[in-house]
């Protein structure tokens, strides 16, 4: 099949990549021009385990092409894929004037039957706000608007688009059902369902799982701020929910909150669309709100253990990414944590094996950027650990010791054994486990 992807971020990139390693024929479209250049010449923009070898191969052999035009984009194209950026506004509502200017200017454009889908994140609604912007110029008989929500994990996306668990697709049209089902049948072959529904269902999904998730996640952060009150140990409690088959054990590792790209955003225009439908959501306020909280969960402990004694003070910072196996920094717990140690004049030092040239992009000579973990340390007083990078899980606690000028660990994800730390000297605190 001939396919078009509007948009090279994360979600574009993987599915247009992923789509061409099973044979089909595939075009990105992006406007930036260096971008594409750089895409052209055989260079991943993005850090996704496993992406550059599947780029590489369809480049190569023809398969994957890229191009800022976006009418030679879609020509031959039988299926168009909005992959578009929906950035939340200051009221939590996705912006969805990306994915409608798109879609006016392929009103203008086409000239034979396309299937139109809607691969972004958007609001419940939205393949019916495109529709109505597409038929300004064109005849229905041209086009169908599909919703067909992505569940990529980031750092696993390439093994979750070529396996996935289940592939949605919101459409009425039996002519689009046909050429969805052609499309996606490569990708099912092991007996995960393709679901077909109707397109606010479609919509209504991706947001449903992503909020279920991130107030699963919430839960046990506040199970663990509880654990810490009464002695108990979060470690035990999510074992012992855990097996309960009901629960599961996924999702349940508490720390200092979510970030990336999708569920903060995710939350709040669900919680948003609530709202605009006379519906107070109160579950996902009430997440948003202790998510908040979390993120700088440990920079308060430091603030509060060594008050203006910060001034000065070096802290080695280990984990700048939001989550492990990726470069995004979108809503990185680290960088609400770094911020607020550099509101009381903390010596910050960092290192994330990815995430490094992005932070740069955040706070620039603010703060010291090393070359590996250890030199981080170096006459560091207090060590903050903010993502679990694997590199991170079993370091060498003696030459941990022997960089640092003092001993305290504040560990954000909980990667090390408590009485361990203890019988080795440090000062330790984790989420949810006795100090």
């Amino acid at each position: 099949m001939k396919i078009a992807i509007v948009g090279t971020g994360y979600v574009g990139l993987v599915s247009g990549t992923c789509f061409a390693e099973t044979g089909n024929d595939v075009t990105c479209i992006d406007i930036n021009k260096n971008k594409v250049e750089l895409m052209n010449s055989g260079v991943v923009p993005i850090y996704e385990p496993g992406l550059n070898t599947l780029f590489d191969r369809n480049t190569k052999q023809g398969r994957l092409k890229f191009t800022t035009s976006l009418e030679e984009g879609i020509k031959g194209a039988e299926i168009v894929f909005l992959a578009l950026p929906t950035p939340p506004g200051a009221d939590g509502s996705a912006d969805l004037s990306f994915v409608l200017k798109v879609g006016d200017e392929l009103s203008k454009i086409i000239t034979t039957y396309k299937v139109i889908v809607d691969k972004s994140t958007v609001p419940v609604g939205t393949a019916e706000k495109v529709h109505h912007v597409l038929k300004k110029n064109l005849n229905e008989s041209l086009f169908d608007v599909v919703s067909n929500p992505e569940f990529l994990r980031e750092g696993v996306a390439v093994d979750d688009f070529m396996k996935p668990d289940r592939v949605v697709i919101g459409t009425n049209s039996e002519r689009a059902k046909t050429v969805m089902n052609k499309l996606y049948e490569p990708f099912v072959r092991q007996g995960n369902p393709i679901l077909f529904m109707d397109e606010r269902s479609a919509e209504m999904t991706k947001y449903a799982a992503n909020s279920f998730l991130a107030t699963k996640i919430t839960f046990m952060n506040e199970i663990a701020n509880l654990c810490e009150k009464v002695g108990a140990n979060v470690d035990m409690v999510r074992r012992g929910i855990g097996s309960d088959t009901r629960i599961g054990k996924r999702f349940l590792f508490p720390g200092i909150g979510y970030g990336g790209s999708c569920f903060p955003k995710d939350v709040k225009a669900l919680a948003k669309t609530a709202s605009e439908n006379d519906y107070e959501f109160r579950i996902l306020n009430s997440v948003m709100a202790v998510n908040e909280d979390q993120k700088i969960i440990l920079a308060n402990r430091v603030i509060d253990k060594f008050g203006s004694e910060l001034k000065g003070k070096k802290i080695a910072v280990w984990g700048l990414a939001f989550k492990p196996n990726t470069d995004d920094i979108r809503e990185a717990p680290a960088l609400y944590t770094i911020e607020k140690l550099l509101e009381k004049s903390a010596h910050i030092s960092v290192y994330d094996p990815e995430a490094m040239n992005n932070v740069k992009n955040v706070f620039g000579e603010k703060i010291d950027y090393v070359s590996n973990q250890y030199e981080a340390l170096v006459d560091a007083e207090i060590l903050i650990i903010c993502t679990e990078w694997s590199l991170f899980r079993a370091p060498d606690f003696n030459k941990i010791k022997a960089n640092m000028k003092s001993n305290y660990i504040f560990d954000g994800r909980n990667l090390y054994d408590p009485q361990l730390m203890n019988d080795m000297g440090f000062e330790y605190q984790s989420i949810g486990r006795p100090s």
